[in-house]
């Protein structure tokens, strides 16, 4: 249901550093930030694939896929790819700061959204 991925490329040197997520394959990239005890998601997307890296923060990320449910824990530096189908939540354990991305986007050509809450597909 969730891919644990590695960034692109990483460099490093006395001046800071330089983290490629990713080269191509993505048509939507938002930036995401949320506060400590809030819950965002509880949704999944049709269409998409959803990416995931993690600029700063913690969080529980609860997947479904049919009564399949897996828990994964993300912090600072952790890149992950949520599949089509498969309903996400979200639990902030810290204020954190993400990178989203999608391979399809989220607004369809039809003016319709690939956005589809809990218990409405």
């Amino acid at each position: 249901m969730i891919k644990i991925l590695k960034p692109d490329f990483v460099f490093e040197d006395e001046r800071g550093s330089l983290v490629q997520l990713v080269r191509d394959g993505y048509k939507q990239i938002n930036v995401v930030t949320s506060k400590a005890g809030v819950e965002r998601g509880r949704h999944y997307h049709a269409l998409n694939r959803e990416g995931f890296y993690v600029v700063e923060g913690a969080f529980t990320v609860e997947a479904k896929l049919g009564e399949k449910t897996e828990f994964f824990n993300f912090k600072k530096g952790d890149m992950f790819i949520i599949e089509p189908n498969v309903i996400h939540t979200f639990e902030y354990v810290e204020d954190s700061v993400l990178v989203a991305f999608y391979d399809r986007g989220v607004e369809l050509p039809d003016g319709t959204k690939d956005i589809i809450a809990e218990g409405n597909g």
